[in-house]
């Protein structure tokens, strides 16, 4: 089961793989999100307007949008 996190005005559910510190990566994620709203580059700012879901394996974090070619992935430490 997915945990939904509130972004932008939209529920974005999250897969999280491992379980251990799923809080800690939640928060790490929400954190770096809003950090790349403000200060991200374009192709990242593209990618969090279409996003649509997120899964978290480890430390990497990788955002999923609409357009595949959106797709990043990016490290939360």
């Amino acid at each position: 089961m997915p945990m939904l996190i509130q972004f932008q005005n939209k529920v974005i559910p999250v897969y999280i793989k491992s379980s251990k510190s799923s809080k800690k990566a939640i928060d790490l994620l929400v954190s770096a999100l809003e950090l790349k709203v403000m200060y991200g580059k374009a192709t990242i700012k593209k990618c969090l307007e279409s996003l649509i879901s997120v899964e978290i394996d480890g430390s990497e974090a990788f955002l999923h949008s609409f357009n595949e070619r959106d797709s990043l992935a990016l490290s939360l430490y």
